[in-house]
């Protein structure tokens, strides 16, 4: 007697023909990038101080005073600002996840952003700097002096994720020593730095905006440049070797990548948390592994969630704010230990 079978589900289901994940995938990032869009209308819509729709609109194209200083001159800046933090917190996270081949690695498992923090601290105390245009160069030269040493100090051509990582860990400690110390015996360099290392959106300014933007742009291209070398090295080192990548090129330029896009967003909004970390490690779940996919994805997410956790903070505390840094912990530290959970019982 014959018994008919049950239907294939879950881990033993058939896998999707390549044509039609790439088609899902797809419309799938097409709906992230809506939704993106959708997320950058309300930040600019939606502020502590409310407006309507049309005050909105005047603001934007009508008028020239105070609905215009708020839309335009703060609101409109504070977006853009916002998208190109997200997009390179994203694309950072991801590729320092593979370049590591560590789902839970973020931008601080290399030093990049405690390089800014102490640099900026040096520039307070040591400099007298005190304009927010100061502190983002500091911050992006502090960010790129200790991605350099990580990768000098992970041996070069002969790199590996344990060696960075480890090497980024000895200097976040050493940094770390050398920030409070100084922020300890500095009473000025801590009123200053504790607003800045909270991570903020709000002091954003087009000029910053624009002494930012092209450290983005080449970080961008550079990580997208990436997907395939990195999808290789993911197999293991003999495996990339076999099929042609350059592991110690590949480990360099991802360090380089990583380091214009982490060092660039902190610079211009400070330290911000788990946006780098959380966005890839979702993407990966629904893409899969490969980085063709999952640097879009980030790239398209990460914006979604950093604007959105700041018209969070707009409206929450109204007429005050809550800094997006505070919003980022508070909404990315739950959910980070829930996605952790559920990856732990999939696995028992």
């Amino acid at each position: 007697m014959l018994v008919e079978s049950p239907p294939e589900t879950g881990a033993d289901a058939a896998p999707a023909p390549p044509g039609r994940r790439t088609a899902i995938r797809t419309a799938g990032l097409l709906a992230a990038a809506v939704v993106l869009l959708a997320v950058l209308v309300a930040s600019i819509a939606v502020g502590a101080k409310p407006l309507s729709l049309d005050q909105v609109w005047h603001g934007l194209f009508h008028d020239s005073g105070n609905y215009a200083d708020i839309v335009v001159g703060e609101r409109v800046s504070r977006t853009l600002l916002g998208l190109l933090a997200g997009l390179a917190l994203g694309l950072a996270g991801a590729v320092l996840q593979a370049l590591t081949r560590n789902p839970l690695a973020d931008p601080g498992i290399l030093g990049i952003n405690m390089g800014a923090s102490a640099a900026v601290v040096t520039a307070i105390s040591f400099f007298g700097v005190t304009s927010f245009s100061g502190y983002v160069w500091f911050a992006f030269l502090g960010s790129a002096a200790v991605g350099v040493l990580v990768y000098v100090l992970g041996g070069t051509r002969s790199a590996t994720p344990v060696r960075l990582a480890l090497a980024g860990t000895a200097i976040t400690a050493a940094l770390s020593g050398y920030l409070y110390a100084v922020m300890i015996t500095d009473d000025v360099a801590l009123n200053r730095m504790r607003f800045w290392q909270v991570g903020s959106l709000a002091s954003a300014k087009m000029d910053t905006i624009e002494q930012v933007l092209p450290f983005i742009a080449v970080g961008a291209v550079l990580a997208l440049a990436l997907a395939r070398p990195l999808n290789a090295m993911a197999m293991g080192d003999d495996t990339a070797r076999a099929l042609g990548a350059h592991l110690g090129r590949t480990r360099a330029l991802s360090m380089a990548a990583a380091t214009l896009l982490c060092g660039a967003a902190t610079a211009a909004c400070g330290p911000i948390v788990f946006v780098g970390l959380m966005v890839p490690h979702i993407v990966r779940s629904f893409t899969g592994p490969d980085m063709r996919w999952i640097l879009p994805y980030a790239a398209v997410l990460s914006p979604v969630l950093l604007l959105g956790a700041d018209v969070v903070g707009r409206i929450v505390a109204r007429p005050a704010e809550l800094q997006v840094g505070i919003v980022t912990a508070v909404i990315g530290a739950p959910v980070f230990i829930l996605l952790v959970r559920r990856r732990r019982l999939a696995q028992l």
